[in-house]
């Protein structure tokens, strides 16, 4: 269960923020990896500007251990931090308090959704379905090989796929970048929802 001090920190929600920058926003989620008898669950937080997976971890279980180890990888890799945000889900993993200790020790601003809609949290989303849908594909025998796979597949993801959301660049290219960068695709999500509405 989350401390209540913990709860009252979960309360910034970047609705309509866009980066400039590396290392301005972080988004998290957990995703499953079907294994041959059972699922394993895949932490991972990506940089909101470069689209790069800057931490993962790969656990059998839904602990607050795996946010956490992908957390420490992801400050480990980039020191060079400032006015950073922390974007998530509610869920008890990221209100826990050994995970809101450590976003607080190195002064990281904590956001997260308003409710369970998937939209509120799209680049963590988006990252989950290109992982599963293009790179991690198969059912495995087993955690090792999950685990070998996993591996791959974020090293894959970071230096060999482009994005067009940020103008066909890799993300490990994007993410040595500032300013704005070029999106190439168009929102037709946004604009089904106000030919709905009207």
């Amino acid at each position: 269960m989350a401390s209540a001090s913990a709860e009252t920190q979960c309360l910034i929600y970047f609705r309509d923020f866009i980066p400039s920058a590396p290392n301005q926003l972080w988004v998290s989620d957990i995703t499953y990896i079907p294994l041959r008898s059972n699922y394993a669950y895949l932490s991972l937080i990506t940089d909101a500007y470069s689209r790069k997976i800057v931490g993962y971890c790969l656990k059998k279980d839904l602990s607050a251990q795996g946010p956490l180890t992908a957390l420490k990888m992801a400050l480990q890799n980039n020191p060079q931090r400032e006015s950073l945000v922390h974007h998530s889900d509610r869920g008890i993993q990221y209100c826990s308090e050994d995970y809101t200790r450590l976003l607080s020790k190195h002064k990281i601003g904590i956001s997260m959704t308003e409710s369970g809609d998937p939209l509120e949290n799209p680049i963590a989303e988006r990252v989950n379905g290109i992982l599963k849908q293009e790179l991690l594909l198969e059912r495995f025998s087993d955690f090792k090989q999950a685990s070998a796979h996993v591996a791959k597949a974020c090293e894959t993801y970071n230096t060999l796929r482009p994005h067009t959301s940020i103008d066909l660049l890799k993300p490990v290219e994007a993410h040595q970048m500032h300013g704005y960068t070029k999106r190439r695709w168009r929102n037709y999500y946004k604009k089904r929802k106000e030919v709905t509405m009207t």
